[in-house]
């Protein structure tokens, strides 16, 4: 964790933006007190999915669900 004091954050804000980006937890201190976290924004949402957007991509044989022959023998 790296702490750093409001003037030192003004001199090297693009620094520790960078750190804060990497992960590592950077704490801006104001009158020796712990007053902000930089931290990184989650990573985007996933799109949102839309019911019967894969219609057409893919077919099922007519005969999916029919006996396979190899099993023939175990199903009598």
């Amino acid at each position: 964790m790296q702490t750093v004091t409001v003037i030192e954050a003004l001199q090297q804000l693009p620094a520790l933006v960078s750190a804060a980006a990497r992960g590592e937890e950077v704490v801006i201190t104001s009158e020796q007190h712990e007053s902000v976290k930089l931290v990184p924004l989650a990573s985007s949402p996933l799109p949102v999915r839309k019911a019967g957007s894969g219609k057409g991509t893919f077919f099922m044989a007519d005969d999916f669900d029919a006996p396979l022959e190899d099993f023939k023998e175990y199903m009598e």
